[in-house]
């Protein structure tokens, strides 16, 4: 078993159930999405995109570009929300929360493509 793929798969699966976890709950409800749990989906996200800086091939460049949209989307999230926190007069209301949820939701989309990348790789080299 090649520890380094461990990782790399690890770091993929773990970034998009952190991502999930963020991204369900109601739409508008700021009980149902937790600060921590987007800063924890910025955090793995940006370890799985140096992860994948190492690979040379037409399928490592594809989940290099698929770990960089999800980490601009969860940044701008991020944005989003440190403005309608410290800046917005209306604070968190759902306008904000919507856009953060929506951002979240590509980029969960991003990770998903991802994985579902890595399984189609694993299964070629398996033939």
């Amino acid at each position: 078993m090649n520890l380094e793929k461990v990782m790399f798969g690890f770091f993929i699966v773990l970034a998009l159930t952190l991502n999930f976890g963020f991204f369900i709950g109601d739409f508008d409800s700021p009980d149902h999405h937790n600060v921590y749990e987007l800063y924890a989906a910025i955090v793995v996200s940006l370890i799985a995109t140096i992860l994948k800086f190492g690979d040379r091939t037409q399928i490592g460049a594809i989940l290099l570009a698929t770990s960089l949209v999800a980490d601009l989307q969860l940044i701008a999230a991020a944005i989003v929300w440190g403005y309608a926190e410290h800046v917005s007069p209306t604070g968190l209301d759902s306008f904000y929360l919507g856009s953060i949820v929506s951002l979240s939701g590509g980029a969960m989309l991003a990770n998903l493509t991802s994985v579902v990348l890595l399984l189609i790789e694993t299964v070629n080299l398996r033939l």
